[in-house]
């Protein structure tokens, strides 16, 4: 059977036991465009953000 050689210190510990904190990103479906994008993030599709025109609009080709 496997044993450790030294006791795993408590800030190695800490380290691996703060992976289980992360939490996934959330995502907003947008208002005008109805696709899925970052809260208080641009929208790349339309480049609008909080309803003013930042970017140009990407083009579908």
């Amino acid at each position: 059977m496997a044993v450790p050689r030294k006791k795993v210190s408590r800030m190695k510990r800490g380290f691996r036991r703060s992976a289980d904190a992360l939490t996934p990103p959330t995502y907003v479906e947008d208002k005008e465009s109805g696709e899925r994008r970052r809260p208080h993030h641009i929208d790349l599709k339309t480049g609008k953000y909080r309803g003013r025109q930042i970017l140009e609009p990407q083009n579908e080709v």
